[in-house]
């Protein structure tokens, strides 16, 4: 798994075609999901304490499945190429391995390079989502995989933040406390 890790994270195309031929490896792909998402965790712990890492940890996994599900209708049915077949666990998997680079999350807890280290992680987990859908998609262009990602990542954004943003209202018009049911 440390290998495919490390090959995902140098943007290698053939990693990709390999973990999305590859149905057993959905184990693997959910390991570097939650590895990313605990040193995520760990990285802003500093910030949110403890509720926010075990949130963050499951906002990661969530995330996830949301950007590949919707990755994987807006690949294959909005923006297909005529060579484009794929099913939403080859994004999974592919989508998955994308989020090694999020290992380097770790380091949002080191002073004065946190968020460095968040930043380069975000954008190299995009990089690697863009290589991953490219691959899982069968695009010939890597301008339509960064169209699919975009779009995947603004829905993904907006169904997550969504039930937050509501429930942020609904505690403030309470004056802050939740009412009892």
């Amino acid at each position: 798994m440390l290998d495919r890790m490390i090959r995902a994270a140098k943007l290698d195309p053939s990693l990709y075609e390999e973990v999305e031929a590859d149905a057993a490896s959905m184990p693997q792909a959910t390991g570097v999901v939650l590895i990313a998402a605990v040193a995520g965790g760990i990285g802003t712990i500093g910030e949110a304490g403890a509720p926010g890492f075990f949130f963050g940890t499951l906002l990661s996994l969530l995330g996830w499945y949301i950007w590949s599900f919707i990755t994987y209708i807006v690949g294959t049915r909005l923006l297909p190429q005529p060579a484009t077949q794929a099913d939403l666990g080859q994004l999974l998997r592919t989508i998955g391995f994308a989020s090694a680079p999020g290992v380097l999350r770790v380091l949002g807890v080191v002073p004065g390079v946190g968020q460095l280290a968040l930043a380069v992680s975000a954008l190299w987990s995009l990089a690697a989502m863009v290589v991953a859908v490219r691959q899982a998609l069968d695009y010939d262009s890597t301008g339509r995989a960064i169209a699919v990602c975009l779009i995947g990542w603004v829905v993904q954004i907006l169904i997550i933040a969504i039930p937050f943003l509501v429930l942020g209202m609904f505690v403030a018009g309470s004056g802050g406390q939740v009412p009892a049911a």
